[in-house]
């Protein structure tokens, strides 16, 4: 299929890679020049407009609500090279009542639009076994198909138009309080003595287990918080989260108190890090340091 695909960030360099050596003619556009020199293959647009020029699918994994807007309707934008028929499928993580903004306006111009925020972080973007979340009709998800196989192992369609990114926001919003309370029982852990190495075989063993687990504990016992998800995006999407609740009259104590420790860590310098350097302001606060085997 001929794809542009817009945002070479940590998650859509591997994605349009993929769809590179999956035989799809891609065109991609980032809004950082650089960062798309890495993709042989792939036709390099000077803009989001020619970047779409001609296509099939515009494919986005951006960085925040504002950015897919200005990507799609700003000047130079998506919309100028719009043709009846297009697929516009949007990979970032953003507010669902934008969402449907953004495809209402899209349908007015005959173009179809899917939600499919993923989830699996860098790995698994570049292995291309992102899982999906789409919102959008079935007919539409079942173009997208030889697509999301390029880049991932499931899809799960979650309804109409918006619920993919209403889907996300429940995810991560488990994933944030989750790493949260494996990050404290750390933290007070080592505090009373309690060796490391041995606690985490236990919760692995236990209820206690969890996917999140799992994938963090090795980086945590390493002190690796390179950004597999920095920081600053987990902290975007819990704000993005807190305002869906508002939007839908839903409280949510437990992210809000979550949300707190985010944005002293990101005071902290840590915007940039693995949102599990969360860690080490829990650390900072008990005057112990959580350390794994040399």
């Amino acid at each position: 299929m001929r794809v542009a695909f817009l945002g070479m960030g940590i998650m859509g360099r591997p994605m349009a890679a993929n769809l590179v050596k999956a035989g799809h003619e891609v065109s991609i556009w980032n809004r950082t020049p650089g960062k798309d020199k890495d993709i042989d293959g792939a036709r390099t647009a000077s803009s989001p407009s020619d970047a779409a020029r001609g296509v099939e699918v515009v494919w986005m994994c951006l960085s925040d609500t504002k950015a897919v807007e200005n990507v799609l309707f700003g000047p130079s934008g998506v919309e100028e090279s719009l043709t009846e028929g297009m697929i516009i499928a949007d990979s970032s993580t953003i507010s669902p009542s934008a969402t449907l903004r953004f495809a209402a306006r899209a349908k007015r111009r005959g173009v179809h639009y899917v939600d499919s925020p993923v989830t699996g972080s860098k790995i698994a973007a570049e292995s291309g076994s992102l899982i999906f979340m789409a919102g959008g009709d079935e007919p539409i998800l079942s173009t997208l198909a030889p697509l999301f196989q390029s880049m991932g192992k499931q899809v799960f369609h979650m309804g109409d138009t918006g619920k993919g990114q209403a889907t996300k926001l429940a995810m991560n919003l488990q994933i944030a309080l989750i790493y949260e309370g494996f990050a404290e029982a750390l933290t007070l852990a080592t505090k009373l003595g309690v060796d490391i190495e041995r606690l985490i075989p236990l919760v692995q063993a236990s209820m206690v287990r969890s996917g999140v687990v799992d994938y963090k504990a090795p980086f945590v016992m390493k002190r690796d918080f390179s950004p597999n998800f920095p920081l600053r995006l987990m902290l975007k999407d819990i704000h993005l989260t807190l305002d869906a609740a508002k939007e839908a009259r839903v409280r949510l104590p437990g992210l809000e108190a979550v949300e707190e420790v985010y944005d002293l860590a990101a005071e902290e310098g840590h915007q940039d890090l693995d949102y599990a350097a969360t860690l080490t302001l829990l650390e900072k606060w008990a005057g112990v340091e959580v350390k794994g085997a040399a």
